[in-house]
């Protein structure tokens, strides 16, 4: 009888300092945030959508699903981000200052505290020095998920994109982790980014918005700036974007269109109404399986492409860069 209590109390112990079987769990506290919200969504599907999650008396805790290894994206109120390191039966813990979160300190598995390490080390670096500390951290940690994550961060999802670089480091990674499909899907994506590259003339296509409305090349003819976007409604950074283009195109600075991954079209065009976005949506609901990712050489989110007279000039522009190009709020 003694043997079964201890059991149970081990149990017990266990479940209260880690997270259930099956699941992966975030505790964290704030100074200098006492109430409020953050908001996190999975760029490679560990959650589906957009969570929220309260902070109450500066400490906050959730737990979600979690069945294989996934990055999740925290997005701060003021509208920054982090990457958590998701991994079945663990558990973390969060530390933050919410008026330095650059320093922010997670604790509880090894590739969240490598992270951490490496948010320390480039907390007051210049951009050169970032992507310095970043290539040092691939050839040293390629076992790490930290690491792809870097990789994408650094040398593609970039306003100055190193591919390259970026298919000479990746089977360095994938030679570490065989079984990880997101760096054979970051391999597929780099060879097809190779197929519309800057200098390249925009392909010929021709597609069907959310209203059923045909969009070829015709649509954009005169145009002399075009971007096209890829986003997700669970993806702030990328709705982020979608509003700063919005904007352009209302000040007609520009011309834009839209690709959605979302499963619902019916849904995407009710949330393209809700914002009175005025360019062209399409939405398949065949989420990163859309045909028309691959004619423009866009295989995640959020992602685009900047065609000036037919011809792709830039990739992976931010809002900023928008707003500030084109004098919008």
């Amino acid at each position: 009888m003694k043997r079964i209590a201890y059991f149970l109390l081990l149990s017990l112990l266990l479940v209260s300092c880690g997270a259930r079987s099956g699941y992966f769990k975030m505790e964290g506290r704030f100074l200098h945030m006492n109430q409020g919200e953050l908001y996190i969504y999975s760029p490679d599907g560990g959650i589906d959508g957009l969570d929220t999650i309260k902070i109450e008396a500066g400490r906050f805790s959730y737990e979600k699903p979690c069945s294989k290894p996934s990055t999740l994206i925290i997005i701060f109120p003021n509208y920054s981000t982090q990457p958590i390191f998701a991994e079945s039966g663990e558990a973390i813990e969060i530390k933050a200052d919410a008026s330095h979160l650059k320093e922010m300190e997670v604790e509880g598995t090894k590739d969240n505290e490598l992270m951490t390490k490496f948010r320390k080390q480039i907390a007051n670096a210049s951009p050169p020095e970032e992507l310095k500390y970043a290539l040092a951290f691939i050839n040293d940690h390629p076992e790490s998920n930290v690491s792809a994550y870097l990789l994408n961060r650094y040398l593609i999802q970039t306003e100055s994109p190193n591919y390259k670089q970026a298919a000479k480091l990746l089977p360095l990674l994938i030679k570490e982790q065989p079984d990880n499909t997101k760096l054979i899907h970051l391999q597929r994506q780099l060879s097809e980014i190779g197929t519309l590259s800057i200098g390249n003339k925009i392909p010929t296509f021709s597609t069907k918005d959310v209203n059923g409305k045909t969009i070829n090349n015709s649509t954009f003819k005169g145009k002399n700036i075009l971007i096209i976007n890829t986003w997700a409604t669970w993806s702030y950074e990328s709705i982020e974007i979608q509003q700063a283009l919005n904007n352009a195109v209302k000040a007609n600075k520009i011309a834009a269109l839209g690709i959605c991954v979302d499963a619902n079209p019916k849904e995407v065009k009710q949330t393209l109404e809700r914002d009175d976005v005025v360019f062209p949506n399409v939405c398949d609901g065949k989420l990163l399986n859309t045909p028309l990712l691959r004619t423009f050489g866009l295989n995640t989110i959020p992602d685009n492409i900047v065609i000036r007279n037919g011809k792709v000039v830039e990739r992976n522009i931010t809002a900023n860069t928008i707003r500030q190009r084109y004098g919008i709020d």
